[in-house]
């Protein structure tokens, strides 16, 4: 902005004498810029009085006693007298200043002491804009010193919403470059440079002889590092380490931390790791060492290494600084950088759990087989599920080959090939059919004679170990009464069969032509479960999950209304796993199985007003990676017509061969019928033309056949839902104002599955003592753009003198529980009385 010229100075003071009460108005011109302009100048409604360094004392007995009604501008050509020379000092509390400079201006404007003026005088450049200036403004800084004034200019040209320095520092690092970084230039443009390295020093300890941001972004992870890694850092790093870790330590947790920056933090991470070489460095340390280490992802390249040679070598019994591998792995997935390694330490974990089993030994007989199973063995199916689950969800394999040879070779050569075989001597015995529940009883059991409307969800394919993680995850909801069992399914164990046998019937049969008929009545499609389902129901109704799951209110209540029991098909497993190209995906499905299924199930509890489900499988499966060998496939050849499969034949006689065992038909389904079912007693199969051997079903395994029955009761007007969060997003450790804003976001949208809420947010001493205002926010957005979900909020703080040793709290709570969401620490460092000072 242009300075002043005197026609403007002339404008202004008229506009100071207007109006009819007596005015005296003090201008002292420092330079004595205008003196000799002021020996000509007239005022419209005033007379001017030219004031001497000498004549000060006459000069009040002249405005206080000689002449008390005209209106005077007192016109000094020097600065203001110190306070204790200035005879005129009262007589100016009740008059005004006039000054002509826009430093001036501003400072008054602002309410900044006039020793602070030579600050905003040396860089008045930066006020030459309108933008600039309200920028500066809009920080709301109070109780000016010299430090806020820097501060609040660089956060001005950084377009912060704050008067943060580590704020400014976040966005310098995090929006620019590390070489010719615009936001330093536009520092050295308004002279704020030296003042920023000056600051870095006052705030990380950072010191140089030539600042750079490549050198200061180093000294803040090596400071970071050096806190946590607790063996001694490379000589070539120590001298990047600064006095001043816990400043650093807390502006890099802010950044690591933070929703919108995180992101930033890994970027700039990885740029320092590659200029250190950390990787090499970490390298040559104990793993020990590197655990509590969160500051590069190179930590977890290290650790994840190690624990693959741990678990090839089947040292299940390693511990690293205190955790076992589990534990390690637990813990690393919820650091920093889980958001890239979790996957990674998932499989890992899963990998343990199976190579702790490596020595694996079936029960003896089918009761202690299933007993063992029920509680123990189906964790083996189960992470074996998981740990390609995640293996096949990261970029690289490779390294990891070695520890998946091992797993395959203990799930297929040690698990199964043990259980299978003593499953299929047990399932023969007389009582293996009494064991536990059949399939074919299904109805009977849980439908017969309830009273309540229930829906059934029919899981193709839901072997049993899924089903206990569907039943896992529905006992966290705190609304939802869960309870699980098993049932014995049909042989084969397939999907027609299966199907037919959760269907009410008094006879079940397969034809010789292998149709599947329930009460005669031929059952392979929808049209004819319902016709067999609604003779002994009526009010029931059999439909596809997918021409249910997307429907609208109203038209879900029409399926339900006046229904008694609704059976529901979904087919997300098998779907995926009897194709030969997709057969490899069949555990992604069972994940999104378990998800569609819960999804379902709060849906139809809060739009549907039903309450009571039940979700069960017509089979389970077989599922392994490596592919079939020759030795792994059965002949098979059957003279006479059969159905064959490649885990069953169904025919007239039983095949007579090595690996095969038999069982009647006819006690499979309860009936006189004289067909024989033939399976391998192992986890082979039979050779039949065509793709895709590496997924089956339909035999005889407690993979296959035992099958999952979860009883769900949720209550009333229940949907799984949380509240929408809200996080921090300015990086405030320090309070220096009596009024601060701070930035605050709503971390998540509000959607059917997160609602609204309002939380209260405030200021506490750690004797809880409320010391500032106390501010309400409703997280009600529904914006995607996480921008505009950024809120801001103004405290205003107690007038009372804080102590700087005592650690004070940003607290958030939830209005409607009056629980505490989550605090933040903050040093209180509010100036008072001749408390200020730049401090460098």
């Amino acid at each position: 902005m242009a300075e002043l010229n005197l026609k403007q100075i002339i404008d202004r003071l008229n506009a100071e004498f207007t109006g009819e009460t007596r005015k005296l108005v003090f201008w002292y011109d420092d330079k004595a810029e205008f003196a000799e302009d002021m020996e000509t100048v007239e005022l419209q409604n005033a007379k001017i009085y030219h004031l001497q360094p000498d004549n000060q004392f006459y000069t009040k007995y002249f405005l206080e006693r000689v002449d008390k009604t005209t209106n005077y501008l007192i016109y000094a050509p020097f600065p203001k007298p110190d306070v204790r020379d200035n005879h005129l000092e009262d007589t100016m509390l009740y008059s005004r200043r006039f000054f002509a400079d826009r430093a001036s201006l501003l400072s008054v404007d602002l309410g900044i002491e006039e020793k602070y003026k030579p600050v905003i005088e040396k860089h008045i450049k930066f006020f030459a804009n309108k933008e600039r200036t309200q920028r500066f403004y809009d920080l709301e800084i109070e109780n000016f010193n010299e430090e806020n004034i820097l501060v609040g200019l660089l956060s001005a040209v950084c377009k912060a919403r704050t008067c943060s320095f580590e704020e400014v520092v976040r966005i310098v690092l995090t929006d620019g470059e590390l070489v010719d970084n615009a936001f330093l230039q536009e520092f050295e443009k308004y002279d704020l440079l030296s003042a920023f390295w000056q600051l870095c020093e006052q705030h990380f300890g950072y010191t140089d002889t030539k600042p750079s941001l490549e050198r200061l972004l180093v000294t803040l992870f090596v400071t970071y590092t050096g806190r946590y890694v607790q063996a001694e850092l490379p000589a070539a790093w120590k001298s990047f380490v600064s006095y001043k870790s816990g400043n650093i330590i807390a502006f890099l947790d802010s950044l690591m931390n933070s929703v919108l920056y995180r992101d930033k933090y890994d970027a700039l991470s990885a740029h320092v790791a590659k200029g250190l070489n950390v990787l090499s460095a970490f390298a040559g340390m104990r793993v020990d060492d590197l655990v509590e280490c969160d500051t590069f992802l190179a930590v977890d390249q290290v650790l994840v290494k190690w624990l693959i040679g741990r678990l090839v070598s089947e040292d299940i019994g390693a511990i690293v600084n205190g955790f076992t591998i589990p534990e390690l792995c637990e813990k690393r997935a919820k650091m920093h950088f889980g958001r890239k390694t979790g996957k990674t330490y998932q499989m890992l974990s899963s990998a343990y759990s199976m190579v702790k089993e490596a020595d694996y030994h079936a029960a003896d007989g089918l009761k202690p087989i299933i007993d063992r199973y029920l509680a123990a063995d189906y964790n083996m199916d189960q992470q074996y599920r998981k740990f390609y689950y995640y293996y096949d969800q990261l970029e690289s394999t490779e390294s990891f080959e070695p520890l998946r040879e091992l797993v395959e070779n203990i799930y297929t050569n040690e698990y199964l090939a043990c259980l299978l075989p003593a499953w299929n001597a047990g399932i023969q015995q007389d009582a293996a059919f009494s064991a536990i529940p059949l399939q074919r009883e299904f109805y009977n059991a849980n439908l017969r004679y309830t009273k309540e409307r229930t829906v059934v969800i029919i899981s193709d394919a839901m072997r049993y170990e899924v089903g206990q993680e569907l039943f896992a995850r529905m006992q966290d909801d705190p609304k939802c009464t869960a309870k699980l069992s098993v049932q014995l399914s049909v042989l084969p164990s397939y999907t027609r069969l299966g199907m037919a046998a959760l269907l009410p019937h008094k006879t079940l049969e397969m034809t010789d032509d292998f149709q599947v008929l329930a009460d005669g009545i031929l059952c392979d499609n929808l049209a004819g479960r319902q016709q067999v389902l609604q003779s002994y129901n009526p009010d029931s109704v059999c439909v596809q999950f997918d021409d249910i799951k997307n429907l609208k209110v109203a038209e879900l209540r029409d399926v339900l209304t006046k229904r008694q029991i609704i059976y529901v098909y979904h087919n997300q497993i098998d779907a995926r796993g009897d194709k030969a190209n997709t057969e490899d995906e069949v555990f992604n499905a069972c994940e999104e199985a378990v998800q569609e299924i819960m999804d379902l199930i709060h849906r139809i509890s809060v739009s549907g007003n039903t309450y009571h489900f039940i979700v069960t499988a017509d089979h389970g499966f077989i599922y392994k990676r490596d592919k079939l060998t020759e030795s792994d496939k059965i002949s098979g050849k059957s003279a006479e017509k059969a159905f064959v499969n490649r885990r069953f034949i169904v025919s007239k006689a039983a095949l007579e061969d090595d690996g095969i065992d038999h069982m009647s038909m006819g006690r499979v389904l309860g009936n006189e019928d004289s067909k024989v079912v033939s399976y391998p007693v192992s986890s082979n199969v039979f050779k039949v033309a065509g793709g895709g051997a590496n997924y089956v079903h339909g035999g005889s395994s407690p993979q296959e056949m035992l099958v999952p029955v979860l009883e769900f009761k949720m209550e009333r007007g229940h949907m799984e839902t949380k509240n929408a969060e809200i996080a921090l997003v300015s990086i405030v450790h320090k309070i220096t104002n009596l009024i601060t804003s701070m930035d605050f976001i709503q971390s998540d949208v509000v959607s059917d599955t997160v609602k609204a809420a309002k939380y209260r947010i405030f200021f506490l001493s750690e004797d809880n003592e409320k010391i500032s205002n106390e501010n309400s926010y409703v997280a009600d957005s529904r914006e995607e753009n996480a921008q505009k979900r950024i809120f801001r909020m103004r405290f205003t703080f107690k007038n009372k003198k804080y102590d700087k040793d005592k650690q004070y709290y940003l607290v958030v709570y939830d209005e409607e529980s009056g629980l505490e969401q989550w605090r933040q620490p903050v040093i209180m460092d509010i100036a008072f009385a001749d408390d200020f000072g730049f401090g460098f």
